[in-house]
Parts: structure tokens; C-alpha cells; sequence
């Protein structure tokens, strides 16, 4: 099998198992306990916690433990909104994940707020300027993805962040598909809010975070028992936290390299894959986009048909975003680009490890215009 299929999640790395062990097998304690099980539980905890955020670039205490990207972005933006001291107005972008999207949808729903949408170019890509003529004194909130999970654009999110800042707003984004490949120092960013998810990075799913600048107010999603300084109540996930504080550690180390050697790889398996298959189309921007991504529609498909075809091959990847699968509506990320729906539908997404190697790569460029053919052959029937 070759696995291509990194941005829906990553297989849990050996160094991250080995930290995440004790605190499964051994260290059960509640965090919140007063006695000498609890009390290490917390310690560990704590360790992770100051781990991640000095990785981001933050304080401890800005650091949130959340179950995951979806619950980052849905504290962030509904936290955001609902405890503003002023205005009932948000500024995101249609190709948002839906955790951002529904979560807006909400505050327009049942509360009132009203959601502008930041136009894109035909790459995903947002004009800064556009942000600036769309936000007002009133504006509580801009949310924008600093990289996009479908089609890889990366956003010119430290621009961005310093519009809204400048008119007052605070700003988020989710960097879930960011983390390994791209700087997250939240200083540098000029962000207020900034989440991640422990699954796209070799920890175990269920277990991401977010950071929250400063004395930012927020409003809790989940009430309870008021961990996570009031902000996210649940017995905290321990060996979660220490997970995901391995896995950044580990990401952060590599980063650099990783990120070079696989923009190189990607760019020779999109040149091949436009090369040999016959009306392969790249989505995203052809320069701005995540090292591993390589997103393509193939016209006269359906992405689905090709997706069972490459697997005959060997070769595991999707058809954009692992929370749709399974819908029968096209890809809102490129119908909000352009795509027609019939062309949305033929979609498929490749996204690669920092492992993924030249030859798997070669071998997956070959099998896609196999199954492209096949598809298509049978399709003329």
C-alpha cells in the first residue's frame, strides 16, 4: 500500500506511542485529583501543555487542550463571538473547514450575527485588500484558514491578521493542516486564536489544541467542571496532551527539511500526473500550497470511481475532505472556486508524509493515469 491520504490523518509515530504508554498503562490519574496519583497525572499535564506553547510561541496559560481540530475551531469562533464585549458581525471565507463554516452558520442562526464571506481567486487564495474593504468598526470576529485542506493554498495569514487587527478585530485561524509543514509561531502570525489536531502530525486522533491570546474574552462551548482555566470543562485527556506535545516537538524539529524535500517530490508528481493524464487539472494555487499537497480534478471522471480504481492499485488517497466523505454534494471548497459541480465531482486529493518517497511517488503517477483510463473507458460504455 502507498498511503497518500496524510491530510485526513497520519499514522501515531513510534516516539509518540512510547511517550503516550505510561500515561495509558500506568499514570490513570484524574489532573484534577488532590493526591499523589492525580497530583503526577497533572504534572504531565502541565509538562505538555508548557511543551506546546513554548512550540507556538505563547504562554502556557493561552494554551486550551481541546479533543480535536473540529472543537479548536468551534470554541474558537463561537467562544470568540459570543463573548464579545461588542458587534454581532463575522468575516470568514467560503472554503473554510465546515467546523469553521457551521460554526458560523450558528451565530447567524440563533444569534443574530451577520457573516460576511471573503471572496477567492480561482486558487483559493484571499486578497488582503478584499479583508480590508469588508471589515468595520463593528466586525467581531475574522476567521481564515491558514492553509486550506482540500485543494493546499496557503493564506497570507500575518497580512491578514494585521487588517483586523488594526480595525480592532480579533483574528483566527485553523492551522490544523499548517502544523509540520508551516511556521505556527503565533507571535510571528499576528494571530489571536490559532488551532491544531494531534492526528495530522503522528499523534493519536482525539486530542488537538488551542491558543487563545492573552485575557481575550471567551465564552465556554462545554460546561462542567470548569478544567482548562474555565474554558473547555472535561477531564482533561493526559495522555492525549502528551501526545500531541510530542508530536508538534517532533514536527517542529523536522519542519524545515521536511517541508523542501517534500515540495520537491510533490512538484514532480504534479508535473507527471498533468503530463501523462489526459485533462488532469491542479486545484489550489501552483506555488502557495502546502508541501504535500497535490489536488487534482480529472473531467470525464467520477473522483470516487477513480479512488476505487487507484486502491486496486495500491495507492490510498481521497477525494477532498475526510468530515464530507461520503456526501453526495461536490467539494463546497471548488464550487466556491469556480468548479462546476460535475467537475467537482471528479476531485481527488493527494497529500504526502514527510516518508513519502520518489519512488512510491513515481509508482502513484503511473497508477493514476491507469485508473483515469479505466474510469473513463468505462464511463463510454
Amino acid at each position: 500500500m502507498i498511503y497518500l491520504d496524510n491530510a485526513a490523518t497520519t499514522p501515531v509515530r513510534r516516539e509518540v506511542l512510547e511517550a503516550l504508554w505510561p500515561h495509558l498503562a500506568g499514570g490513570f490519574g484524574n489532573p484534577s485529583s488532590h493526591h499523589r496519583v492525580g497530583e503526577a497525572a497533572a504534572r504531565a499535564l502541565a509538562d505538555a501543555r508548557r511543551t506546546v506553547a513554548r512550540l507556538l510561541g505563547c504562554r502556557p496559560g493561552e494554551l486550551t487542550f481541546t479533543s480535536g481540530g473540529t472543537e479548536a475551531a468551534n470554541l474558537a469562533v463561537k467562544g470568540i463571538a459570543l463573548g464579545a464585549p461588542r458587534g454581532r458581525h463575522l468575516v470568514t471565507t467560503p472554503i473554510e473547514h465546515e467546523a469553521v463554516l457551521e460554526s458560523a452558520d450558528f451565530l447567524r442562526r440563533l444569534h443574530g450575527f451577520e457573516v460576511t464571506m471573503l471572496a477567492t481567486d480561482a486558487s483559493g487564495l484571499v486578497d488582503p485588500d478584499e479583508l480590508r474593504r469588508v471589515i468595520r468598526p463593528g466586525t467581531t470576529l475574522v476567521s481564515v484558514q491558514y492553509a486550506n485542506n482540500e485543494v493546499g493554498t496557503v493564506q497570507p495569514i500575518s497580512d491578514l491578521a494585521r487588517i483586523a487587527r488594526d480595525a480592532g478585530a480579533p483574528f483566527h485561524t485553523d492551522a490544523v493542516q499548517a502544523a509540520g509543514w508551516l511556521p505556527l509561531n503565533v507571535g510571528d502570525l499576528g494571530v489571536d486564536a490559532l488551532g491544531i489536531s494531534g492526528h495530522k502530525i503522528g499523534a493519536p486522533q482525539g486530542v488537538g489544541a488551542l491558543y487563545l491570546r492573552g485575557r481575550l474574552p471567551i465564552e465556554p462551548v462545554l460546561h462542567g467542571g470548569g478544567q482548562e482555566r474555565g474554558k473547555r470543562s472535561g477531564t482533561e485527556n493526559v495522555a492525549g496532551a502528551v501526545a500531541l506535545a510530542t508530536a508538534l516537538r517532533l514536527a517542529e524539529q523536522e519542519r524545515e527539511e521536511a517541508a523542501l524535500r517534500t515540495t520537491e517530490l510533490r512538484d514532480t508528481f504534479i508535473a507527471a500526473v498533468l503530463r501523462d493524464t489526459p485533462g488532469a487539472r491542479l486545484t489550489g494555487h501552483p506555488g502557495r500550497r502546502l508541501p504535500g499537497n497535490a489536488s487534482f480534478v480529472f473531467p470525464g471522471t467520477s473522483g470516487e470511481a477513480v479512488l476505487l480504481e487507484l486502491e486496486q492499485h495500491g495507492i490510498v488517497c481521497s477525494s477532498g475532505s475526510a468530515c464530507a466523505a461520503g456526501s453526495d454534494e461536490p467539494s463546497h471548497v471548488l464550487t466556491a472556486l469556480g468548479y462546476p459541480a460535475e467537475v467537482a465531482q471528479t476531485a481527488v486529493r493527494f497529500t504526502l508524509a514527510a516518508t513519502t518517497t520518489a519512488e512510491e511517488l513515481a509508482e502513484a503517477a503511473a497508477s493514476v493515469r491507469a485508473a483515469v483510463d479505466a474510469v473513463r473507458r468505462l464511463g463510454a460504455r
